[in-house]
């Protein structure tokens, strides 16, 4: 699973037909002990994430079982709204 913070939005006119009226956010990854932000990630969002928010994705295999996603051209998953990280 990776932990990250939506960062922004992708829109793309042209894409695969079963992607079509799915949203594409821009996941920034974060370190959950530091807070620290690295790399980014398109992430297709399943639980009306925001800009802003912490969001729990899954990718690979994984992000083809999320709600709705089965059979569809995916490899990172929006899954959850973090409320709270504690370690």
């Amino acid at each position: 699973m990776i932990l990250g913070r939506v960062a922004g939005t992708v829109v793309a006119t042209r894409k695969d037909e079963k992607l079509q009226g799915k949203k594409l956010l821009i996941v920034r990854t974060l370190d959950p002990e530091t807070r620290k932000e690295s790399g980014y990630v398109v992430a297709i969002d399943t639980v009306q994430a925001g800009r802003g928010d912490i969001v729990l994705c899954v990718s690979g295999s994984s992000a083809r079982m999320a709600s709705g996603l089965k059979d569809h051209p995916v490899d990172t998953a929006i899954v959850g709204v973090v409320d709270l990280i504690e370690i």
